[in-house]
């Protein structure tokens, strides 16, 4: 009898784990089946071959979305309802929908509304479920159960098989979390469209899986809009959306654009004193660049003569120029500029209508290509470039100066100012500051396309300039903010959330604080909670759930190499993945030490997926390793000006242990 008819008396352990695995069989031979039947279909009969080739990429995707990953619990719990209504009696929840061949539900979405109970009821509020039951695996293979009656009052049941899959080792790629969402975070997760949310997270409370999953969720919910406006994962960088790759489409989720600050500003890399990428990312640079944009409009001092065979048509001056005022600064530039050009060919046409001519709207348009009014546009409205505006602004003081006004001082604009000016805005060489300050003028001139919903992590660590080319991008309200204030690590890093949503232009989104972590051993959370004082006096110590008794190691290393070989070896020994996580500086040195034992050094632009990586600490933001091996943690603070805070981000990377080995004395903080 197949386990979604289950008789409510069987309870021999041994025949329900046997019925349950007959249970499961039955879904993943379905889901193969509704995979073969998207694959059958024919993108033929939608007529065209532009309508051809839009069905067959939705078709594509729909056999993408249905692949059955061997390793991934196709359903990871079940819930026995109380009562008797049009939905089934017994639901097997899982990470997507699978139906048989004649449409019985086998597993129902993780995100369906009836789903919702398996992470929120409890026995003070069923949410009219009478039993809970979970499902423990190895690898693919269903191995175990566990039964949570729920209408029966009384405290919750604590989850032994929650406790295992969530303190499982891991290796390679994130891991979705859906079958052990807490009930905080589904809270987060089913959060509406128009919500933004924005979630400040301690280490180990699962922040960077919770936007994730929102994003899953809204997809769900709202697929017909959010397919045609899109979703955007934004990370730290390459690394970090390599290690977050395989949680979306693990989740059904396969198109869904992931990259990074850079990868929407650009990637310019000209280095720069950090004091002035300081002042680029300020906030008050915004009216700044939009007084340089409309500086490049010049009065007029001529009209317009058009000729059309032997009559002459003319525009006076005074008149040009009121049509400048009226269109200056109450749109973007270039509609502007287009708007100018079309209001110039309307006052010829008035002056043919005078003379008792018919124009249409075709001679209206051959008037404004014309090049009499093509050369006063770009005389009096010049073309422009966000490069071209800024090659300006940082090549000349004056121009600089009568910009600036008064929201810019004069160091600040001295700071600013090229020691050499490129000869030209197409041989300048730009910095990452300066990818911002070119979007918002792109915005100025153009209108920047929006998006359906944002989901940003590490939030704190992005400048006011870099927030706002966010913002601007999902002028609709709904974004999913993440980070933790702790791990600002930046010269501008946030202070309060309320100054992101800010900058951001979502000054109504609710913050939310996740200060119970599932992930980091209470011991060394606790270790690294004694940099908070310093790094980030407001906030709460965040809290453990797992107690992690010696989980934590700090080691005098007299002789550096021998010391972490020892550790490495120490940590091969157990089950999981192992991150070395060490100052920039020192990766060299450090892998040449490991040059006996298999490893590989992570990169900015990927994470490989190497059981035993080299992990310079300006790239640890946002990973997890079982085992952490942490060198020279004073180093780590003398690299940058908020060393502390990249202390604190390197000491909470660990799920399992936590190695620190030292030459030098400890921080003060960690004594």
């Amino acid at each position: 009898m197949p386990a979604h008819q289950l008789a409510p008396d069987i309870t021999d352990p041994a025949e329900t784990l046997a019925a349950e695995r007959e249970h499961l069989a039955a879904s993943r031979a379905a889901l193969r089946a509704m995979r073969e039947h998207a694959r059958s279909l024919s993108s033929d009969a939608a007529g065209d071959w532009v309508s051809q080739q839009i069905l067959q990429a939705l078709l594509d995707q729909r056999v993408a979305a249905l692949a059955d990953h061997s390793g991934t619990p196709l359903f990871f719990g079940r819930l026995d309802r109380a009562v008797d209504d049009d939905l089934p009696g017994t639901i097997y929840v899982g990470r997507r929908h699978v139906h048989d061949d004649r449409s019985r539900p086998l597993v129902i979405d993780w995100r369906a509304p009836v789903s919702r109970a398996f992470y929120q009821a409890s026995p003070s509020d069923p949410m009219d479920v009478a039993l809970r039951r979970r499902f423990g695996y190895h690898g693919g293979d269903l191995t175990a159960y566990e039964d949570e009656p729920l209408d029966q009052g009384g405290a919750p049941q604590h989850s032994r098989l929650l406790t295992e899959e969530i303190e499982r080792p891991r290796s390679g790629p994130m891991r979705d979390i859906v079958a052990t969402i807490q009930p905080d975070q589904d809270e987060i997760v089913r959060s509406e469209l128009d919500r933004t949310v924005c979630v400040q997270g301690a280490p180990g409370t699962g922040k960077t899986a919770v936007g994730l999953h929102r994003a899953a969720y809204l997809l769900f919910t709202h697929r017909e809009k959010l397919a045609r406006s899109g979703v955007m994962i934004v990370g730290p960088n390459r690394a970090f959306l390599s290690y977050i790759s395989s949680v979306l489409p693990a989740l059904g989720e396969v198109k869904v654009d992931q990259t990074t600050v850079a990868g929407i500003l650009g990637d310019h890399s000209a280095p720069e004193d950090p004091a002035v990428s300081t002042v680029k990312g300020d906030a008050r640079i915004a009216p700044v660049l939009r007084r340089a944009l409309w500086m490049h409009i010049v009065k007029p001092t001529e009209g317009v003569l058009f000729t059309k065979g032997v009559n002459r048509y003319r525009v006076a001056d005074h008149e040009v120029r009121e049509v400048v005022a009226s269109l200056r600064g109450t749109t973007r530039y270039g509609p502007g500029r287009a708007a100018l050009a079309q209001r110039l060919a309307h006052l010829v046409l008035v002056r043919m209508e005078q003379r008792g001519e018919s124009p249409d709207d075709r001679v209206q348009d051959a008037v404004a290509r014309s090049k009499p009014v093509k050369q006063l546009v770009e005389q009096v409205w010049p073309k422009l470039t966000p490069q071209q505006v800024l090659h300006r602004l940082f090549s000349d003081p004056e121009f600089l100066a009568a910009a600036a006004k008064d929201d810019l001082t004069a160091a600040e604009q001295a700071l600013l100012l090229w020691a050499k000016p490129a000869k030209s805005h197409r041989s300048a060489k730009w910095s990452a500051a300066d990818g911002a300050l070119m979007d918002e003028l792109g915005d100025l001139i153009e209108r920047t396309a929006p998006l359906g919903h944002l989901v940003v992590d590490e939030a704190q660590d992005l400048s006011a300039m870099q927030l706002r080319a966010l913002g601007r991008r999902c002028r609709t309200g709904s974004a999913t903010v993440l980070g933790d204030l702790a791990q600002g690590t930046t010269p501008w890093s946030a202070r309060s959330w309320d100054e992101v949503l800010t900058h951001l232009g979502f000054e109504d989104g609710a913050v939310t604080e996740l200060t119970l972590g599932f992930r980091v051993p209470r011991e060394v959370l606790d270790y690294a909670a004694r940099l908070l004082p310093a790094v980030a006096p407001d906030l709460a110590a965040p809290q453990s759930l797992r107690p992690g008794v010696g989980s934590l190691s700090v080691r005098p290393a007299p002789d550096p190499a021998t010391s972490l070989t020892q550790a490495v070896r120490e940590a091969l020994s157990r089950e999981g993945s192992i991150g070395v996580i060490v100052p920039d500086a020192s990766v060299a040195a450090v892998s040449e030490s490991l040059s006996r034992l298999d490893h590989r050094v992570l990169s900015p632009d990927s994470v490989e997926e190497h059981r035993l990586l080299v992990i310079p600490a300006t790239l640890a933001k946002g990973l997890e390793y079982d085992h952490v091996i942490v060198v020279e943690p004073a180093d780590i603070v003398d690299a940058e000006p908020r060393g502390l805070a990249r202390l604190y981000v390197v000491l909470t990377r660990a799920v399992t242990s936590l190695t620190v080995l030292h030459t030098r004395e400890l921080p003060a903080q960690l004594c």
